[in-house]
C-alpha cells in the first residue's frame, strides 16, 4: 500500500509561487503514477498534473503555462511548481497514486491511494 505525504502549501499573494512536495513511501513513485489534484471550496476535485512512473508527464491544458510537475532523481518525491498564482487556484491540493498498469493518462478513478492534502490560499 502506497503512503503519500504532501507539504509546501501556504498563503501567497496573487502572482506569487509555491512548490508543493509529495513524498512517497518505499517504491511507490517507481511503481505508480503520481498525480496532483485540487479541490476548491464547494468545487469538485480536479486533476492538475500526473507524473508517469517511467518519466512522462501530463498537465491539464488550462494550467500547463503556470504549473510544472517534476520528480527527484531518487524517485521518491514528486513536486508541483506553481507560478503566477491566482485567487482561483485556492484550494486543498492532494497527491495520489495510480497503478502503473492503468491507461495513460490515468483518470481520477484510477488513483487508489491519496495523501491528506495541503492547503493553498492565494489572496488578491
Amino acid at each position: 500500500q502506497a503512503q503519500l505525504t504532501e507539504s509546501g502549501g501556504g498563503s501567497v499573494q496573487a502572482g506569487g509561487s509555491l512548490r508543493l512536495s509529495c513524498a512517497a513511501s518505499g517504491n511507490t513513485a517507481r511503481n505508480y503514477h503520481i498525480g496532483w489534484f485540487r479541490q476548491g471550496l464547494g468545487m469538485e476535485r480536479e486533476m492538475v498534473a500526473v507524473f508517469h512512473a517511467e518519466g512522462r508527464m501530463y498537465t491539464t491544458d488550462a494550467l500547463k503555462d503556470r504549473f510544472t510537475i517534476s520528480r527527484d532523481n531518487a524517485k521518491r518525491t514528486v513536486f508541483l511548481q506553481m507560478n503566477s498564482l491566482k485567487p482561483e487556484d485556492t484550494g486543498i491540493y492532494y497527491c495520489a497514486a495510480a497503478p502503473f498498469s492503468v491507461p495513460w493518462p490515468p483518470s481520477m478513478s484510477n488513483f487508489l491511494f491519496w495523501g491528506q492534502g495541503t492547503q493553498v490560499t492565494v489572496s488578491s
